[in-house]
């Protein structure tokens, strides 16, 4: 009994490291899974983010092609200088127009939040039902005008007065030719803005991982317009990057509606008003991820802008 409880006792305290290991082995798994529950879910996080700034930048490009398409309609409307528009069809010209110099701020801010893109969304479609009114009220204008020129033929004819005549000639003339101004300004009827990849052998390919990028490939068309004289058009470039920040040098300056800005690069183009693509090609040493966006302006006026997202 004695040689029995000494082996017993012998074989208690041997069995001690054995629990202690056990648990620094229990300690370790525990946490290696916490490690790896953590990173899994800034993996995920990580990916969710990028997902949501992708989507976010082309909801952007979206709703600034929309509004270039706004304001192509509602100088459309300005150019047919429908006589007697009143100061309230006049008050609607302006405040669209500040509405749209409004959203194309908060779009280029680059702090801007999902909620700040769904309430330019509504403020897009208000706009465009706004111009649309605009558009019918001022049909609706021009065909009484059509009705009163008519009435007014037989009137004009008994008018003797030479004078007369010269002077309300001359009056009309030069507000249509403010108004063909507007109207013969170059407008873009398809841009697009490519990221791209040259070989060694000159082959150009369309890329959009940052990495591999080379060039801005920028591709446009010009819209027919029979009050444009054919010949070279230049044409003025700003490339904004993902930070908000325009590249160019500080000398490269030209003007818009009396405004002084700032481009990053000009070239001449030949119009001829036979729907002909053109290609501009742009690099710089390093591009980041992001949305790049490039604007055209000739003649004191924007052409049309689009936007190109890196990965």
């Amino acid at each position: 009994m004695e040689k029995r409880a000494a082996d017993t006792a012998a074989k208690k305290y041997p069995e001690e490291p054995s629990k202690r290991s056990s648990s620094k082995i229990y300690f370790f798994i525990i946490a290696i899974a916490a490690l790896l529950a953590t990173n899994v879910y800034f993996y995920v996080k990580f990916k969710s983010s990028g997902e949501k700034l992708y989507t976010m930048a082309i909801q952007k490009q979206d709703l600034q092609i929309e509004i270039d398409r706004i304001e192509a309609e509602l100088d459309n409307l300005v150019a047919q200088n429908v006589a007697g528009a009143d100061s309230s069809m006049q008050a609607s010209e302006i405040r669209a127009r500040e509405i749209i110099s409004s959203l194309r701020a908060k779009l280029e801010n680059q702090t801007i939040s999902e909620e700040d893109i769904l309430v330019a969304t509504r403020e897009v479609t208000r706009l465009k039902s706004d111009v649309s009114a605009l558009r019918l009220t001022l049909n609706e204008l021009k065909v009484r005008n059509e009705l009163l020129q008519k009435e007014n033929q037989t009137l004009t004819r008994q008018v003797s007065t030479t004078d007369k005549k010269v002077t309300a000639l001359s009056q009309e003339n030069i507000v249509l030719k403010d108004k063909v101004d507007v109207a013969s300004a170059l407008k873009v009827s398809n841009i697009q803005v490519n990221g791209i990849s040259v070989s060694k052998k000159g082959k150009i390919e369309t890329e959009s991982r940052v990495r591999r990028v080379d060039q801005l490939q920028i591709l446009f068309s010009i819209a027919d317009n029979t009050l444009t004289p054919r010949g070279n058009k230049e044409v003025f470039v700003r490339v904004i990057d993902p930070s908000g920040n325009l590249f160019g040098d500080a000398n490269n300056m030209f003007y818009v509606h009396g405004e002084k800005l700032q481009y990053t690069f000009k070239e001449t183009i030949n119009f001829t008003n036979n729907g002909e693509e053109y290609q501009f090609l742009w690099s710089q040493d390093k591009f980041k991820k992001g949305a790049y966006t490039v604007l055209l302006y000739n003649d004191n006026a924007i052409m049309g802008r689009a936007s190109a997202v890196l990965k």
